[in-house]
């Protein structure tokens, strides 16, 4: 079993000197670090070493949960594949340890408020889409063409005009005119 650490530190001008010593204290073999790296940020090389570095019996180790993900369903997805490589999870300031029945308790308990939560902003925005679909307002994306050049096109294409040339006119993608040809038996 090898327990590695990881550590991370948002700006350049902190430093990653307390979570490594506690991440040692924690008997952590191997460390790996952000230096200068937003949480929020999709690529981290150190996370990644981190993550190729652990296999199956081992131990992911961080000195607080908002080291490691952007956000809880973040944390969650990336524990959980943890889980399913058969590598144990322990957060120190948390005291979250995966390899312990209690532990894999409260990190479900996380996963299932996580997803409670997901599920009341998805209801909460077909809710407002709803109600403003039901006050006359138009839902969705601005349309990328006004109805005036929408007829013009068509003039345009009974003229001859091809799908590529029209996109270039209008600054549109092709599937956009063609969306648009299709709908009016215009093709």
């Amino acid at each position: 079993m090898t327990v590695v650490g990881y550590a991370r530190v948002s700006t350049d001008e902190q430093t990653v000197a307390q979570q490594r010593r506690a991440l040692e204290a924690a008997g952590c073999q191997r460390i790996f670090q952000d230096e200068g790296i937003s949480g929020s940020a999709t690529r981290r090389p150190g996370l990644d070493a981190a993550l190729a570095a652990v296999g199956e019996g081992d131990v992911l180790v961080v000195w607080k949960l908002d080291r490691l993900g952007r956000s809880l369903p973040h944390l969650i997805e990336i524990v959980t594949g943890l889980g399913e490589r058969g590598v144990a999870f322990r957060s120190l300031t948390e005291q979250i340890d995966t390899t312990t029945a209690g532990g894999r308790l409260v990190f479900h308990v996380m996963g299932a408020l996580a997803d409670f939560e997901r599920d009341l902003i998805s209801e909460r925005t077909r809710a407002g889409m709803d109600a403003a679909k039901a006050r006359g307002a138009r839902v969705g994306r601005k349309p990328s063409l006004t109805s005036g050049q929408l007829q013009h096109i068509r003039r345009l294409r009974e003229q001859g005009e091809t799908l590529g040339s029209l996109a270039r006119s209008f600054g549109v993608s092709r599937t956009t005119v063609w969306r648009h040809l299709t709908s009016h038996g215009a093709t």
